[in-house]
């Protein structure tokens, strides 16, 4: 099934398909998230690596279930044909009630058919005081009015 907005991107198309894998991403629900790749989609994401749609959402479920409280902003870098680069910032806490935040990058590439075909990701993260948060919208959808990565300094 066609995942809209579909390759090859314009600027608009390129922000939009950005904003929708970000709000994908905020409901950290791992069955609906991994819909947007195709099956035999390959990740890489820090030092693991994923080589179908059931190995990303396996990754995603470990993921939030220990990274409580998350909330994530993409921007977009830059996109040509059916490729988009993003840079993304992401808030947690642990189990223990640390704060972190995680910088990164990731490369996506995609079908034809709107899905992602291979997501490369580069993460750093840092431990971080809970008055350091920049993240306070309630989960799941950032509000339109927030501020982005770059209104954040980040």
């Amino acid at each position: 099934m066609p995942r809209p907005p579909l390759p090859p991107f314009t600027y608009e198309t390129a922000v939009e398909k950005v904003r929708l894998a970000e709000d994908g991403w905020n409901t950290r629900d791992a069955a609906k998230v991994a819909r947007a790749y195709t099956p035999h989609t390959r990740w890489r994401n820090r030092v693991e690596f994923a080589t179908s749609r059931e190995e990303a959402q396996a990754f995603l479920q470990r993921k939030w279930n220990k990274e409580h409280q998350y909330r994530l902003i993409k921007e977009l870098w830059a996109f040509l044909g059916n490729r988009i680069a993003v840079r993304y910032a992401y808030e947690y806490h642990d189990d223990n009630g640390v704060w972190f935040r995680a910088y990164g990058n990731e490369n996506w590439l995609f079908a034809e058919d709107g899905l992602m075909s291979n997501r490369y990701a580069s993460i750093n993260e840092k431990p971080i005081a809970e008055e350091e948060r920049l993240f306070h919208w309630p989960l799941g959808r950032r509000p339109d009015a927030h501020a982005s990565l770059s209104d954040l300094g980040l």
